[in-house]
């Protein structure tokens, strides 16, 4: 047995019904030329087969009952792969609709905490012929970063490489030098240098926050609509856009192409929340995962590894040049107040600025206290070039992620090649029409394109 890091206990602990704690993906791959009807039912075939399983895959908890085991995951030497893989078929018509409200009831459920926590659905039955694959895995076991370079790995850059292995088979390692064995004092010495390295961090941010009185800060987001308790019914939609335009904009107007992200995701918030008649004066505080596996000894840190940055998303202008402004300016103070910090520093300064939150949803005061941000927007990087499964093009991979008490919204992207793929998660009672968001996303994009032109 392993102890569970305090980092993944996390989502297991706020774990419940009406907000289960697993991400997941929706991924749209083109069939190749020449395969039959019979495509997506032969790759799961060739999924059912495969002979192993990676002990990523294979960990589950040491106990569902509150004991100390709970703490715990352990191995499972025999995986039901008849029940972690599934083929499902669209009802007719077969379109994107019916294929988003699948992966809504999918996203609903719960993982079951008796067997490793994952699961895999490969979809016949659409109408243009692709093939569609839905994953999910609890965040104890990986975050968005994680879980997208684990789908990377399983597919290919070659459209004529067959036999690939799927996501939760192991990979084949690459030859690397044996590191020594860690020596307890060092990790002893290395843990009370980051605590003491804290306390000046801590005063600097004190200061820069003490000097710039418009950063957001814990508990001065306005209060609406998503900062409410959840059910545990959940909407997906999800949409591509080009690469291209965001990145013309983002050149134009001298920024980074999350800020253009984050300005057309605060012009889609708010025409939305004018549609709904429910726009606060003050500007709506995005909640910006950010992540720390790249970091510095922290590349092939297990589990989680996020950061924070609170982004001003400028909903209080319908200017969509002066919303950028706002978004550029806000993220660069987040930028400046995380710079410095180690990647277990930047954990700890982001756990206490999320604390009131966290300290809400754990005792169900949610909505009685002002929200520390009222949306979360998370930009994972995926592949640069076209990949494939077995000769099929990958499309589109759509992330659909966590929403829960209090924050009652979850707009996740990733880039693949040429596009930058959104997925929309909402709760089906706090957020209506949720997929009209996409078309204000769409709007926002256009209006941000003509001033920077």
């Amino acid at each position: 047995m392993r102890l569970i890091s305090p980092a993944d206990y996390i989502f297991l602990a706020l774990e419940g019904r009406e907000q289960p704690f697993h991400v997941g993906g929706l991924q749209l791959f083109t069939p190749p030329e020449g395969s039959g009807p019979e495509f997506a039912r032969e790759l799961y075939q060739r999924v059912m087969e495969t002979p192993d399983v990676a002990p990523r895959f294979r960990q589950r908890l040491g106990s569902v009952s509150p004991t100390p085991q709970r703490l715990t995951w352990r191995d499972d030497t025999d995986i039901d792969l008849d029940y972690h893989v599934q083929l499902s078929a669209l009802p007719r018509p077969g379109r994107i609709r019916e294929l988003l409200e699948m992966t809504s009831r999918w996203h609903s459920t719960l993982l079951d905490r008796h067997r490793p926590l994952w699961e895999m659905h490969i979809v016949e039955g659409l109408e243009d012929g692709r093939v569609a694959v839905y994953t999910k895995m609890h965040h104890a076991l990986a975050d968005g970063v994680t879980a997208l370079r684990l789908l990377q790995n399983s597919l290919s850059s070659d459209p004529d490489e067959t036999g690939l292995t799927p996501i939760f088979a192991p990979r084949k390692r690459r030859h690397r030098a044996s590191r020594a064995t860690p020596n307890p004092l060092s990790q002893l010495f290395d843990g009370v240098s980051e605590t003491a390295g804290l306390l000046p961090a801590a005063a600097r941010i004190g200061r820069q926050i003490a000097r710039e009185r418009d950063i957001p800060r814990p508990m001065t987001a306005p209060k609406t609509m998503f900062n409410t308790s959840v059910g545990g019914a959940r909407r997906f939609a999800a949409q591509s856009w080009e690469i291209a335009r965001i990145k013309n904009v983002a050149k134009s107007m001298g920024c980074t192409l999350n800020d253009v992200v984050l300005a057309m995701c605060g012009g889609a918030l708010r025409a939305y929340l004018e549609e709904q008649n429910a726009l606060p004066d003050a500007p709506l505080v995005a909640f910006v995962p950010i992540s720390l596996h790249g970091k510095k000894d922290n590349e092939k840190a297990p589990g989680n590894s996020i950061g924070l940055a609170l982004a001003n998303l400028g909903t209080d202008t319908a200017d969509p040049a002066a919303r950028l402004s706002a978004v550029r300016k806000s993220m660069g103070q987040a930028k400046q107040m995380m710079s410095g910090l180690t990647p277990a520093q930047a954990m700890a300064v982001s756990a206490t600025m999320l604390a009131p939150s966290a300290a809400a949803n754990l005792t169900g005061t949610t909505g009685l206290i002002r929200p520390t941000f009222n949306v979360i927007i998370s930009n994972v990087p995926g592949p640069r070039e076209t990949l494939y499964w077995d000769g099929a093009r990958l499309d589109g991979i759509y992330p659909a992620s966590i929403v829960m008490n209090g924050a009652a919204l979850n707009i996740t992207l990733t880039s693949n090649a040429h596009t930058l793929d959104f997925g929309i998660t909402g709760c089906r009672t706090a957020v209506p029409h949720l997929q009209r968001l996409l078309g204000h996303l769409d709007v926002a994009l256009k209006e941000l394109e003509n001033v920077a032109t």
